[in-house]
């Protein structure tokens, strides 16, 4: 039996293709010329389907369908290989987007949910409760406090009657005659409480609504008013 070269069998296997394509191609001058040696080199180096003996041109035709196959099935493994290793980029992309938007969403009810609370504390601060009181000709400092414990917000009592103590040692009538300031929180002018009841001039109750609005409307809270009261004695 004689040997066949492995070209040989390359050969052999593409005969229909390469060499009948090359001799198809010359003959109707689609294909460049090719240089002549180079073209006697490759023909004396090849061997032919038809100069293979008969009993053996199967194993060769057999031989190339399965190094074919082989090609084939690689190419195959290649391009599955590559489409899931897209597949796995493309959806590790979306995980991590996801976790991004969600992370995201997290602090942005964390900030809302902080913001709410902080107007709830605001609004339960600036709260004037709503009371009434029994008109009087006249209040002793325990009725005037009474009152006061009634309308400002526990948590803001203290620093409200820490003003109070400090501005008119809770002297509903107290007068500065040089400045026109007026009543418990002194008002400058006096006439200023008028916004929060025209009997300013004798209701403490009228007076504390009033001082404490003017509280949380420049510093926040009695507690805020307290603290730049201490720091420049006025507020």
């Amino acid at each position: 039996m004689s040997r066949i070269s492995v070209r040989g069998f390359a050969v052999a296997s593409a005969t229909a293709v390469t060499t009948v394509g090359a001799v198809v191609g010359v003959a109707s001058g689609s294909t460049p010329a090719a240089d002549d040696n180079n073209f006697e080199a490759t023909a004396a180096d090849t061997t032919l389907l038809a100069d293979i003996p008969a009993g053996q041109q199967a194993q060769v035709q057999t031989a190339s369908l399965t190094q074919q196959a082989d090609a084939q099935a690689s190419a195959a493994d290649a391009a599955a290989k590559k489409s899931a290793e897209e597949t796995a980029r493309v959806q590790a992309a979306k995980d991590a987007k996801s976790k991004k938007q969600a992370a995201e969403d997290k602090l942005e009810r964390e900030r809302q949910a902080k913001k709410d609370k902080e107007a709830q504390e605001r609004a339960s601060r600036s709260e004037v409760r709503s009371t009434s009181f029994a008109v009087q000709s006249s209040y002793t400092v325990a009725e005037v406090q009474a009152m006061a414990r009634q309308i400002v917000p526990a948590d803001q009592f203290q620093c409200f009657s820490n003003i109070v103590n400090h501005e008119s040692s809770w002297n509903y009538r107290a007068s500065n005659p040089g400045s026109g300031a007026y009543g418990l929180v002194q008002a400058l002018p006096g006439s200023k409480m008028a916004s929060a009841g025209a009997d300013w001039m004798t209701n403490p109750a009228t007076q504390i609504k009033w001082g404490l609005s003017y509280m949380n409307g420049r510093y926040k809270s009695p507690c805020g008013a307290w603290s730049f009261w201490q720091a420049n004695h006025w507020y």
